[in-house]
């Protein structure tokens, strides 16, 4: 059994097609010459490569000073991927969106009185951003502030067919997500003392629900979001 000979500038040819495409980076002509023999026409065998390659999927160009393999240019917005980045909700934003799923629509002045703190305009910008909440009208009230209300992507994200499926106060508490809080104690100086007690104790045992239940609820959102 005989075998042909084996033609020196094919060989020549298949190791320089191997080495550029092995090469993550640019391959120079001192890198080719130092992995071919001495009698190899490096330019010529570039060229020849260059040529074959130039109507098809991918091209040898030279960049940075060497050469290099490349998506055809014509190819390229065609290969385009887009990837998803996951990113973590702060605690701030979770608590802020589920004050707005369980009280919406609601303002933003409602929403840092359950929350106790001020809402920095980025969290709610975020959030709109994400798409899970926007704006839902405005109130009829003095200044006519603008309300906010989740969104059918907020309900696709949680597996909510309406928001009236969130999970309510006693399924939170049930779940462990509520434990008890201590009482209320109220101060009766200031403008509290003009009150009465009784009203007062009421409206500060509601506000502590309210923001137990956006605590709670910011958790639950939060285990969602991560499955």
């Amino acid at each position: 059994m005989t075998t042909d000979p084996i033609d020196p500038r094919a060989d020549h040819l298949r190791l320089l097609e191997a080495l550029l495409f092995a090469s993550q980076t640019p391959v120079d002509e001192a890198a080719i010459r130092a992995r071919l023999p001495e009698d190899a026409d490096v330019p010529a065998l570039v060229a020849e490569l260059e040529a074959h390659y130039r109507n098809r999927g991918v091209n040898i160009v030279k960049a940075a000073g060497g050469w290099t393999v490349r998506t055809a240019p014509d190819l390229g917005p065609r290969l385009k991927l887009t990837q998803k980045v996951s990113r973590k909700l702060s605690r701030a934003a979770m608590e802020t969106l589920a004050i707005v799923a369980y009280h919406q629509p609601v303002t933003r002045a409602e929403i840092e009185d359950i929350r106790g703190v001020v809402v920095s305009s980025g969290t709610l910008d975020l959030l709109m951003e994400i798409g899970w909440i926007a704006p839902k009208g405005r109130r009829q009230t003095v200044g006519r502030p603008v309300t906010w209300g989740t969104t059918d992507a907020f309900l696709l994200h949680f597996g909510l067919a309406a928001a009236g499926d969130l999970p309510g106060i006693e399924e939170l508490r049930a779940a462990g997500l509520i434990g008890p809080r201590p009482e209320a104690v109220l101060s009766e100086t200031g403008k509290l003392a003009e009150l009465p007690l009784e009203r007062a104790a009421d409206e500060a045992a509601d506000d502590a629900a309210a923001e137990a239940e956006a605590e709670a609820a910011a958790e639950e959102l939060g285990r969602s979001a991560q499955d």
